[in-house]
């Protein structure tokens, strides 16, 4: 019997060895199959989350942020205990004494899942496995995953320790709103650091990684509650809180940004505008839009955010009297529906959703608005974030073409900024559009760049991507050609007509004033932007120069060597034509514009710099108080200094007597040049003081005609003089630097003849000419030109019209023979 017992007893013992056996087998056969393919685990020692790449202004304040994921890195070291204790108690809380899976959370939910007939399913998975699997495995809920998982779970606790695990999670894991990691949930759930967070709102942030839809703070207010206590109490309950703290903050409400308890991160970045967004439209070519999006660049940028708002304003300003003045009311082209309109929080609603611009500021705020009702002598309209009875008289319309039922009507969504006595004034944002630019003549950095009245209404920005023709504000680069090529300011060219057979037929170029003027000096040509003088300056010179000059500057990749492109007539971009002025104001020096100063990398370390002169006595001790350290630059020249002066004097004549006189007045010497094309689809004014450049250009985003008085120094010469008011205030200026190897002759600037060194008059000018280089005076160049036969050469200027008797026998007077020389379209001025 007892032999029979025991063999009974070895037999279930060699059947449970063999079932253990099997078992053993079975599972490491699984482990081993499921383990031979699976990605490396190695590689997250040297994992970089994405992160977010941010923008500061040269003050230091953060003005913009990029990012597909919005994530604050932050090294496990600098995270509060508190916030990883609130994570563990929540998620894993034998985190620091499992080796990468839990054997006993395991065992539990499967029983769950067994009781409730696979109703109840629980992942029990520690953090280590949640870091692999959102690392490097899917998110299904299959078997095979989580065999995985458990196996990569145990080989990464081999790799990296408890910290780094855990710096892995913190940082990775998505918890709503667009947050990834506890830094940027903390800031968007609470506006705050990681540092200042109260235990109840780490516990609050510990509740999300569950299922944040699950648990938004508004929406599902009460369980995302339920789950904060739960964590407090789980945080009591393994030691990391103590009771009295515990009975403290469970009886905390629930705040959030969400729910209006605190204000937003966001309130405190301005609107994105056309400067951030063409540093990351740059730095995406630059480095590639993946790593930008995901590099955590640092990026200090080069604009001022003052002059920002001041190029804003002056452009949005010039740009809305154009406008204004064409009388025609267009709204935006938006409506709310009638049956929203009886109900306030219906329509406010509406109106939240509609898209249109919210970032003009012009002079003050511009507000979207709904018009509910429409009166014979005033509009009542409801507006965002303001009354739902607000006032726009019959007077704020009287710019307008046609009256309140004409223009309006019940449910149009507009454009309102607050007037005065309380009634408000309807605005649209202009058909006309255009550009402005500002930057540093010494060191290329852009301080303002506006590329339309408002980014929100187009993101295109016409200061770097609008190809237009710049008209006369290229004809210094011409110029330029000529004095490196042996001419003077005081060379003779013949203003006379020209006739140039061209393939599309006869071209006959004429002047903006429709009149010749004879032989005149190069200086009196760029201050009256003559164009036949540029002609046949260009042809003298040779258009392959030209295009050489302009290729040099950087105006153009690939200028064509036509006559007509001497007068403006290839498309380039404002950026380009500001920075190429730029190096004629700082003395031929090439600069090359930038809106970046410095990018550093996520560990704060600095990999691209863009001035890379050297500052010889920056940490000398000896500068005298009144003088300032010696900046070494070895930047190559792109002109000879004497000539970047000349012409840099004869444009000061622009402005002092030429097409932009009574424009411009600042209270230093300014130098420029305007520049309208054909039927002035486009309108130009660059201009510069010793230190700063700036240019601006309006025209329709398709080109047409502008209509009359539309001219560069009407339209953009009160730009100019608007924005750099504020910069001369702010930056100041001086005097021109006269370089060495030259001395002044003083020329009539009408004849060019030389004048003796006592000569005083309007008529008198001293002219910068080289030392060893005796100028030739009366000498005429006309470029090579025959006249048209039916071409008069000076009668348009000594006889502007004739008298005529008509035949009730009065005197009249009537205009010169028209002919087609007179009234074709000609070149660009």
């Amino acid at each position: 019997m007892i032999r029979f017992v025991l063999s009974i007893f070895g037999a279930l013992f060699s059947l449970f060895t063999l079932g253990v056996l099997m078992v053993a087998l079975t599972i490491g056969g699984v482990f081993w199959i499921y383990g031979r393919d699976l990605p490396s685990h190695e590689s997250l020692a040297q994992y970089k989350p994405p992160t977010i790449s941010r923008i500061y202004s040269g003050e230091g304040h953060l003005i913009d942020e990029f990012a597909h994921e919005r994530r604050l890195f932050t090294p496990s070291e600098e995270i509060p205990d508190l916030v990883k204790q609130a994570f563990i108690s929540a998620e894993d809380k034998n985190f620091y004494s499992h080796q990468g899976y839990d054997p006993r959370g395991i065992a539990v939910a499967a029983f769950e899942a067994v009781r409730s007939r696979g109703e109840n399913v629980r992942g029990a998975s520690t953090i280590t496995q949640q870091v692999m699997k959102n690392f490097l495995l899917s998110g299904d809920r299959r078997i095979e995953r989580k065999i995985k998982e458990i196996i990569l779970a145990t080989r990464l606790e081999e790799t990296l320790n408890k910290e780094q695990i855990l710096e892995l999670y913190l940082n990775e894991i998505f918890l709503g709103q667009n947050s990834y990691g506890v830094a940027a949930a903390a800031q968007t759930y609470f506006n705050k650091t990681l540092q200042e967070l109260e235990p109840h709102e780490a516990a609050t942030l510990a509740s999300m990684p569950k299922a944040p839809s699950d648990y938004h703070p508004v929406r599902q207010k009460d369980r995302l509650l339920a789950r904060r206590n739960y964590v407090l109490r789980e945080m009591y309950q393994n030691g990391y809180i103590d009771k009295a703290t515990y009975e403290v903050e469970v009886e905390k409400p629930l705040r959030s940004v969400q729910n209006g308890d605190f204000e937003s991160f966001r309130t405190a970045l301005p609107p994105r505008d056309y400067f951030t967004d063409e540093i990351r439209r740059q730095l995406s070519e630059d480095f590639g839009e993946g790593e930008f999006f995901t590099g955590g660049f640092s990026i200090r940028a080069s604009v001022d955010e003052e002059m920002q708002v001041e190029a804003a304003r002056a452009l949005r300003e010039a740009l809305e009297k154009y406008d204004r003045s064409r009388g025609k009311w267009r709204g935006t082209g938006k409506v709310i529906a009638e049956e929203l309109l009886e109900d306030e929080p219906a329509w406010r609603q509406a109106l939240a959703d509609t898209e249109v611009p919210r970032d003009v500021v012009l002079p003050t705020r511009w507000y979207p608005a709904v018009v509910l009702k429409v009166a014979d002598q005033q509009l009542t309209v409801g507006i965002e974030d303001g009354p739902a009875d607000g006032i726009i008289p019959r007077s704020d319309i009287k710019w307008m073409q046609g009256d309140f039922a004409k223009n309006f009507k019940r449910g149009d969504v507009i454009l309102v900024r607050e007037g005065e006595g309380g009634q408000w004034s309807a605005r649209q944002v202009p058909e006309v559009q255009g550009a402005f630019m500002a930057m540093d003549v010494h060191s290329g950095r852009v301080l303002a760049m506006q590329g339309g009245f408002s980014y929100q209404d187009s993101v295109f920005n016409r200061a770097t991507q609008a190809l237009r023709q710049p008209g006369s504000s290229f004809k210094p680069f011409v110029y330029a050609a000529a004095l490196d090529s042996g001419y003077s300011p005081a060379t003779i060219v013949v203003d006379a007509p020209i006739e140039v057979n061209t393939p599309q037929g006869l071209w006959r170029p004429k002047n903006a004033s429709n009149k010749f003027y004879g032989p005149t000096p190069l200086r009196t040509g760029i201050e009256r932007s003559r164009n036949l003088m540029t002609i046949r300056l260009a042809q003298e010179v040779s258009m392959p120069v030209v295009a050489g000059y302009a290729e040099r500057f950087g105006v153009y990749d690939n200028m064509g060597p036509y006559l007509a492109n001497a007068l403006g007539a290839q498309e380039t971009t404002l950026y380009k034509m500001v920075a190429a002025y730029a190096m004629f104001a700082n003395g031929g020096e090439r600069v090359k514009p930038t809106l970046v100063d410095r990018i550093q990398d996520r560990y704060g370390k600095t990999i691209y710099r863009h001035d890379d002169r050297q500052c010889v006595d920056c940490n000398s001790d000896r500068i005298a108080p009144n003088r300032g350290p010696r900046i070494v630059t070895d930047r190559p020249r792109v002109m000879d200094a004497i000539t970047a002066y000349q012409l840099t004097s004869m444009m000061r004549g622009v402005v002092e007597r030429g097409t932009a006189a009574g424009v411009i007045n600042l209270p230093v010497p300014t130098a420029g040049k305007t520049g309208t094309t054909n039927d002035a689809k486009d309108v130009w004014f660059i201009g510069f003081t010793s230190n700063i450049v700036a240019g601006c250009y309006i025209g329709y985003d398709r080109p047409r005609p502008m209509g009359r008085g539309a001219y560069g120094s009407s339209m953009c010469g009160p730009v100019f003089q608007s924005f750099m008011e504020k910069a001369v205030a702010k930056y100041g200026g001086g005097p021109f630097d006269v370089p060495p190897g030259g001395h002044f002759i003083k020329i009539d600037r009408f004849s060019g003849a030389r004048l003796p060194d006592d000569a005083t008059g309007d008529y008198v000018v001293a002219e910068y000419f080289r030392d060893g280089v005796d100028p030739i005076f009366g000498l005429t160049y006309d470029g090579g030109f025959a006249m048209g036969s039916n071409l008069p050469l000076f009668e348009e200027v000594q006889q502007a019209g004739r008298q005529v008797q008509t035949s009730t026998g009065e005197t009249t007077t009537v205009g010169p023979k028209a002919n087609f020389g007179t009234v074709s379209s000609g070149g660009l001025y």
